[in-house]
């Protein structure tokens, strides 16, 4: 286990410097989203080597690239931020909880990035910020989201909420099903012990949408929760977990 002290105060450290940069860069370019992103892959990449954790991604082939996509991945943990960032290099936006954009200078600049922010309580709201996400595909942009809308408490796969398939019908885009394994280990839910390891993400095929409806959206959902969670049970069972 590292020196927790040391390693948060590098981790705080290396947020408040990115957070800062990309609000330089919002300031002086006109259109700045994309070259924030960039910043915030560095961000990612920078905390995973910090931490000492390593990242082994299956199925990169599966990116249709220079074509919007919704990704959708399972959350794990703390971590799956910092891998989905730093090893997927594809220019997406996330649609992230509220929460997140309250946190100074993190969430001003996740809003110069054109992240999205969702108001799950609220759900005139939530629905305004899914005709955002759609906006920014129409512009050509992925999105990334975590249908499960939480992290996992015991490292296992939750059910998928319906906003971000409601999303993916709507703007008809082909859905990426990514499975993300051990980062449950490094760092678990309301825990603040980091323990280095190693990271798996496997990206499948993506599923065409067009065949599905919002009357018929379950499916879709089922379907895209199946890929993923056939993933996590085969790769888990070759070892594909973090390893202290």
């Amino acid at each position: 286990m590292y020196l927790y002290p040391v390693l948060m105060i590098a981790l705080i450290a290396l947020t408040i410097f990115c957070a800062a940069m990309s609000l330089v860069f919002a300031a002086l370019m006109n259109h700045p989203e994309n070259s924030v992103h960039r910043v915030a892959r560095f961000w990612g990449n920078a905390c995973l080597f910090t931490s000492g954790v390593r990242v082994r991604v299956v199925g990169m082939d599966h990116v249709p690239w220079g074509l919007p996509v919704i990704f959708m991945s399972n959350h794990q943990g703390n971590y799956d931020i910092f891998t989905l960032l730093g090893r997927i290099p594809a220019q997406f936006r996330w649609i992230a909880k509220k929460e997140v954009f309250a946190i100074p200078l993190l969430g001003p600049a996740m809003r110069k990035a054109g992240y999205i922010c969702i108001d799950r309580q609220n759900r005139g709201k939530a629905i305004k910020s899914m005709d955002e996400a759609a906006g920014k595909i129409r512009e050509g942009k992925s999105v990334m989201t975590f249908p499960e809308g939480t992290r996992s408490p015991d490292g296992t796969i939750g059910p998928f909420k319906k906003g971000s398939f409601y999303l993916a019908i709507q703007s008809g885009v082909p859905v990426v099903p990514i499975t993300i394994l051990g980062s449950w280990e490094i760092m678990k839910k309301r825990k603040w012990n980091i323990l280095p390891g190693t990271i798996t993400i496997v990206i499948d095929k993506p599923i065409d949408v067009k065949e599905y409806s919002l009357e018929n959206r379950e499916d879709l959902i089922d379907r895209t929760r199946r890929v993923i969670t056939e993933n996590y049970r085969k790769y888990k069972r070759e070892g594909g977990t973090a390893s202290h």
